[in-house]
């Protein structure tokens, strides 16, 4: 109960600063009749309300993960937060199939079938994202290849 009231007072506080800063937004001659700072200030009441919600009506205090499992998440947040340092130098293939494999290890410890999924997860990703969806990603680091 405890961590949901500190989670709860974090939202509230981030809320209020959402709304102050909203107010800040300047308007121009030519605006809606609700105008720019509307949409901000009604996000940030609802991030509030929800704050206190959780401050007032805590769920009870959860079983954190203990060993192994929680040395498993360090690994896996790890791995992602290198992955998206490693996206611009390296491309969106090689850094993509590696963190998929180790990601894919993670969950069944077989060094065959995790190095598959993370080719496999690499190159279908690249083309829904590249082709199907038109972003701009980069196969690899533009002086990677020649």
């Amino acid at each position: 109960m405890f961590s949901d009231r500190i989670f709860g007072l974090v939202v509230l506080m981030a809320a209020l600063a959402f709304i102050a800063s909203a107010t800040q937004i300047q308007t121009s001659f030519m605006s809606d009749p609700v105008g720019p700072k509307a949409f901000p200030m009604i996000v940030g009441a609802i991030a509030g309300l929800c704050g206190l919600v959780m401050m007032i009506r805590p769920d009870p205090d959860p079983e954190w993960p203990k060993g192994r499992t929680f040395f498993a998440l360090l690994i896996a947040v790890a791995v992602l937060i290198g992955y998206a340092y490693a996206l611009k130098p390296l491309g969106f293939l090689i850094p993509t199939a590696i963190t998929a494999a180790i990601l894919s290890y993670q969950i069944s410890p077989r060094i065959g079938p995790a190095a598959l999924s993370g080719f496999g997860l690499s190159v279908g990703l690249f083309l829904l994202f590249k082709y199907a969806l038109g972003l701009g990603l980069e196969a690899f680091a533009k002086g990677l290849f020649g």
